[in-house]
Parts: C-alpha cells; structure tokens; sequence
C-alpha cells in the first residue's frame, strides 16, 4: 500500500496495491502494521458503517465532539463519489481548512480521516456503496453538522444542482457557529 500525506499532513490517501488478471482482482484492504506506521499510532476501530446514496446526494458534514470524537477510515465499494475533510482541531495550523478527492470503485482508494475533522460526501455516479471503520461508536447527542455551503469554508463539491440533504444536514451550523474542538 501506498500512504501519502494530504495538504492537510494528518490526513491521509492510501493506494492499494491491486493484483488483477482474467479472473478478477486481489488487494489488501487494510493491514494494521502498516497502517499503524503511516499515521503514527495505533486506532482501535470499534465499528464499521455501510451507506448507499443515488447520484446527488450529499451526506454530511458530520463529525462527534469528545469524548465520542471519530477517526474514520473510508473508501467506496460500489460507484464514485467526491469525499471531503475539514479541519476542526482550532489549535491547528490548517483548522477551517478542507481537501477533497474522488473515491470510486475502480481506483480503490481511501481516505484516513483522523479525530477532529468533519467529514461529507457527494454521490457522482447513478449509486454509490460507501464503507468505513471508526475509532468511536456512533452517539447522536456528541454529533454535530456544519453546513455543506458555508461560504467561509467554500468548498468546490462539482455540484451541477443543488444536491439532495437530509433534514439533519439541512439543520447545520456555519463554522463560525460550529462546536470544535
């Protein structure tokens, strides 16, 4: 596998190695050891998540304030999406800052999103099947939402249209508004 550092140095891309012939493919999808030596410590996930979106949707920005704050590693099974990270840590020197990539079942790449950052998503294709671990359990009265549109963050999701929310995303705060951490 390949780690490689973001813009934001505590996030980061993993290319598998991939192993194909006439029959299919082979990868590694996660290996501990190597993981652990990437970012620097050891995360113990505690649950794995499985969403399907149609093409349009957006999900997020989301993240958990402590105790119940969430690294999360993600990638996509099935279809593409634009996934984004934004920096909430406040005494960071990239906090309000964002990256995004495409995440899609043919380059099979994933994104480590360590504690402390919010996290959304935007479907590209007709579906898209998203997987990922996480380092704390799901806890509806420590999750928070930032707006997809904050005009301070300014994130470029490619959306053509405005794109399908959920009331709770709907609901969300601007960052200046937003509980960090």
């Amino acid at each position: 596998m390949k780690f490689t550092r973001q813009s934001i140095s505590d996030v980061i891309l993993i290319e598998p190695k991939i192993y194909g012939d006439n029959r299919g493919f082979f990868f590694e999808s996660f290996n501990s050891e190597e993981f652990e030596n990437a970012v620097g410590f050891s995360p113990n996930f505690v649950q794995d998540n499985h969403s399907k979106s149609t093409k349009n949707i957006l999900r997020g920005l989301h993240y958990q304030l402590d105790p119940m704050s969430q690294g999360k590693l993600v990638r996509v099974i099935k279809g593409k999406v634009y996934d984004v990270a934004v920096d909430l840590r406040s005494d960071s020197s990239t906090y309000g800052q964002w990256l995004g990539c495409t995440l899609s079942e043919e380059n099979k790449k994933q994104l480590w999103i360590p504690e402390g950052f919010a996290h959304g998503f935007y479907t590209l294709s007709n579906t898209a099947e998203f997987v990922y671990k996480t380092t704390n359990y799901y806890s509806p009265e420590y999750e928070r939402c930032i707006l997809w549109n904050d005009k301070d963050l300014g994130i470029n999701w490619g959306c053509y249209k405005a794109p399908k929310l959920s009331e709770k995303d709907l609901k969300g705060t601007t960052l200046k508004e937003a509980e960090v951490f």
